[in-house]
């Protein structure tokens, strides 16, 4: 029997796809549809390596959904032999620990949920329903951005403001990539031929969204992602850490509390700081001598450096740094700098490692570095259709 899994990742106007053969580890077919509500919408289809481009309106992920079974049906492969749906589903907070069959009870309660997460658990719900209503015959299943991160004792996940606060609303730290996390962490005990329960990691996801995480023994222990993916690491568009103040300072000067969040989500991080997000344009623009791109490299580095020293001491000493993500996998310009300023307390880079391109996980550090540094690709779907064979006992 086959183990096709498809796997959904919804935004707001937008609809990720994939079609994954779990037994192979890679996908039969991808797709996106763009545009959800709006007057023109696009459905692109990749299929043995050739697109198949849909323009029309999508009045909904309803309609969207309906889009990506069509493009099956007269693209291929078929969706008869799929086993299961797995929902990328962002915000669990403290009541999904783990990835779930969804039912109508667990709908309602991502409802309630949506408070954490408006820009995320909404879309995702939209999807949820639109694939229950044209795949009815198969399990769903939600597989939880936080997940991951439900094993972070107290003092990491508390935050220090009233308890009645905390309770009523659920304003703690949550996490976010956990499903990339917690296969990366997999990943690199595989790679060092060492068992996870005896590994201290520290992980960096540095994508356009970026986390870094501590990791003991295979047991996320902290992160740097919080109640939202705004806290932590600088971004793509994202501020990350910023003073709390920032926020009565910008609205005491006409900023409306909207207008403040789009600008620390939207318009800030290396975005705001130099006007480019890809980190190819910032290498080419320092090159041309861009002050504002070498500043922004510079923050980004620094923040970064800040979090892995921090992770060291919440660790007591770790065993292994991890690269992964769009960045972490292939900017050798961030790593490099990164790990030479770790010098001191045991990272000591290969350079000429550092610079070998290669899809495989790779050792960076030199032979005699007390701590490794190790490049592993993140495999964020292979993760979620495991999970979801897992969840319906497949």
């Amino acid at each position: 029997m086959s183990k096709h899994i498809l796997l959904l990742n919804c935004g707001s106007s937008s609809m990720k796809y994939q079609l994954f053969d779990a037994e192979v580890g890679g996908p039969l077919a991808v797709g996106l549809v763009e545009r959800i509500g709006q007057e023109q919408g696009n459905l692109v289809h990749e299929v043995d390596g050739e697109e198949f481009r849909t323009e029309q309106p999508f009045a909904d992920h309803t309609a969207a959904f309906a889009g990506v079974v069509a493009a099956f049906k007269e693209h291929g492969p078929f969706l008869d032999g799929v086993m299961a749906v797995g929902h990328r589903t962002v915000h669990g907070g403290s009541t999904f620990r783990e990835s779930t069959i969804i039912t109508d009870e667990v709908i309602a309660k991502l409802e309630e949920l949506s408070d954490l997460a408006p820009l995320h658990n909404p879309p995702g719900i939209a999807g949820i329903n639109a694939a229950m209503a044209l795949l009815p015959d198969v399990p769903h299943v939600a597989i939880f951005d936080t997940a991951f991160f439900s094993t972070l004792p107290a003092e990491s996940y508390t935050y220090a403001i009233p308890k009645e606060l905390t309770e009523t609303h659920g304003l703690r730290r949550y996490g976010f990539h956990g499903t990339s996390h917690g296969y990366v962490s997999k990943r690199t005990a595989e790679f060092l031929g060492r068992p996870i329960e005896e590994l201290k990691l520290i992980v960096c996801h540095l994508g356009n969204g970026a986390s870094i995480s501590a990791i003991d023994g295979g047991v996320a222990v902290d992160t740097s992602m919080g109640l939202t993916p705004l806290q932590g690491l600088v971004m793509g568009t994202r501020s990350g850490d910023i003073d709390p103040g920032v926020f009565k300072f910008l609205a005491g000067h006409g900023m409306s509390i909207d207008e403040i969040d789009t600008l620390l989500n939207k318009q800030s991080g290396m975005a705001g700081l130099c006007g480019f997000t890809d980190m190819r344009d910032v290498e080419a623009e320092i090159g041309k001598g861009n002050a504002d791109a070498k500043l922004a490299l510079d923050v980004y580095i620094h923040r970064l450096i800040s979090y892995i020293g921090a992770y060291m001491a919440v660790l007591g000493g770790a065993d292994a740094l991890v690269f992964t993500a769009g960045i972490g996998e292939n900017a050798a310009h961030v790593r490099g700098p990164a790990v030479r300023r770790l010098h001191a307390l045991g990272f000591h880079l290969d350079d000429a490692a550092n610079e070998t391109r290669s899809k495989e996980p790779r050792l960076i550090s030199t032979a005699d570095s007390p701590v490794k540094v190790v490049v592993v690709p993140t495999n964020e779907e292979l993760a979620m259709a495991e999970d979801t064979l897992r969840v319906i006992g497949a």
